[in-house]
């Protein structure tokens, strides 16, 4: 599994490789960085509600935004308009005539249609803005006209000039909704509301100076090594070669698995046999194998804890040592808490499905296995049946 999943990963590594050599990777930014406050400075008129130009005066504002990604932003701005006495005739007894107070989003269309990487160094680009905010009309009370609050939207254009990594110069122009309506009885204007009236809507056109806070965006460019790149694939060739390998042993000890499953099949099957009277000693192993970084005994492992216990049942006097082994693969701590659980499990199938007694039985484990060269093979328990008493004179094999 283990050689599995390296290979997968480098196969993956050298195709990522291939495709993105030429490409800039953009780092992942924190929170104070791509930040920017500027000044805004302009003209605002009517945009439907009387002289285009002869309504217009001056404006004045300031905003700050924070870029979330190339392409998105987010900010909050203020505008306010210079007193005159062009609108409707009323002026207001401040040296302002409107304010408008929100948020916004930007959209960096450039950035939004272009790869990221094509944003270095780039000088002029174009963000698309909308936002909502609280807008205030200033009147002079003694007009008998009382300020008016409305709820306001508002949409534009930035045309952005970088002068440098930390200043922009903008061209905004937009349009400004205002959303709630007004009550104007006084000057002759009858109470309206939202949707969008264009009689009740603004142009702005500002020119805007931002100086930019904290770092930036930062790319960096990936310097692949081809010579690095064609030893990577040719390990992993040799991975898959090893790969096909041990499917082989696998296949093999499967196979050797079965036809041991058959053989207590067929002497289960076979009539009780009289074994003949010796007083030699008896000793034998059995292999009970696992799964990687699995204690559990594996159905076609079954068979071979079946014989132990088939043993143990013929054998009154007999005991069995069983020792647990893990393979190389993960931590050291790892394999020999797998090693001990290993026995364990054997053990536990001993006494809880063949009621074997505990006190014939001893189970410990011993880390790390280096019997056999497949390491696959080293994930074992290991079961010593010891007879230490004459064999009985008649012994019946039964299951």
């Amino acid at each position: 599994m283990k050689k599995t999943l390296l290979a997968v990963a480098l196969l993956g590594g050298a195709a990522a490789t291939t495709m993105n050599a030429q490409e800039l990777m953009l780092q992942k930014p924190n929170f104070g960085s791509n930040w920017s406050i500027g000044l805004d400075g302009g003209v605002t008129t009517p945009l439907n509600n009387g002289p285009f130009f002869g309504n217009m005066r001056g404006a004045a504002g300031l905003h700050i935004q924070k870029q979330i990604t190339p392409a998105f932003g987010v900010g909050a701005e203020g505008l306010w308009g210079v007193n005159t006495s062009s609108w409707g005739g009323v002026k207001s007894s401040t040296a302002f005539d409107s304010q408008y107070v929100g948020a916004y989003g930007v959209v960096n269309l450039f950035n939004l249609f272009s790869p990221y990487s094509a944003s270095i160094g780039r000088v002029f680009d174009i963000e698309a803005q909308a936002g909502a905010g609280w807008g205030h009309d200033f009147y002079n009370k003694k007009s008998g006209v009382d300020d008016q609050n409305y709820f306001a939207t508002k949409a534009g254009l930035n045309f952005n000039f970088h002068a440098g990594d930390r200043v922009t110069f903008s061209l905004k122009p937009s349009v400004m909704w205002n959303m709630t309506g007004t009550n104007l009885a006084p000057l002759g204007v009858s109470q309206t509301t939202a949707a969008y009236d264009s009689h009740r809507a603004a142009f702005n056109l500002l020119a805007s100076v931002s100086v930019a806070l904290g770092d930036g965006f930062s790319y960096v460019v990936p310097n692949y090594n081809l010579d690095e790149i064609a030893a990577l694939n040719a390990e992993v060739n040799d991975l898959r070669g090893q790969l096909q390998d041990a499917a082989g042993a696998v296949a093999q000890m499967a196979q050797s698995n079965k036809n041991l499953q058959a053989q207590l099949s067929a002497a289960e099957k076979q009539k009780p046999e009289i074994v003949k009277t010796t007083n030699d000693f008896l000793s034998t192993v059995r292999y009970v194998n696992f799964a990687i970084g699995k204690y559990n005994v594996p159905a076609d492992q079954m068979p071979n804890v079946a014989a132990v216990a088939v043993y143990l049942k013929n054998h009154p006097k007999a005991t069995v040592q069983i020792k647990g082994y893990a393979s190389q693969d993960g931590p050291l701590e790892v394999n020999e808490r797998l090693a001990n659980q290993r026995a364990e499990s054997v053990k536990n199938l001993l006494i809880n499905k063949y009621g074997i007694s505990a006190n014939r039985i001893q189970a410990e484990g011993q880390g790390i296995g280096h019997m056999f060269e497949e390491e696959s093979w080293n994930r074992v328990a290991v079961c010593i049946l010891d007879n230490n008493a004459p064999v009985s004179t008649s012994t019946s094999v039964t299951k």
